[in-house]
């Protein structure tokens, strides 16, 4: 199994609980193909760089996860599928990133815990 990272945005014409809602939908794809959530961070609503259908923010969401490369796929064929998200990113992480991510993750922890 690989290291994952994907990060998607959600149209913010979206109450919280129908953002959440979409963001368990995925999480629950993953889960149902076999794979390993190690991380979901909700980055809110941020500005875009440029409009996107008209929209000018989205709420990002990063989901790193351990899969096999045929999860992708599928995946990303329900990121399409979705109307409710404008764009999607998935990559594979290879080791030095991933032990990055790991260390920015009990960075971002301990910083939690001290505040």
């Amino acid at each position: 199994m690989n290291n994952y990272e994907t990060v998607f945005i959600l149209t913010p014409v979206l109450s919280d609980l129908q953002m959440k809602e979409a963001v368990d939908r995925f999480k629950d794809i993953l889960v149902a193909e076999g794979s390993e959530i190690v991380n979901i961070e909700n980055w809110g609503l941020r500005k875009l760089a440029y409009p996107i259908q008209k929209k000018s923010t989205g709420f990002y969401t990063l989901i790193e996860f351990q899969a096999d490369p045929v999860v992708i796929a599928k995946l990303e064929t329900q990121f399409r599928r979705d109307e409710k998200v404008l764009r999607f990113l998935t990559f594979r992480q290879d080791k030095n990133f991933a032990a990055y991510a790991a260390k920015r993750r009990n960075k971002t922890k301990e910083t939690v815990k001290e505040n």
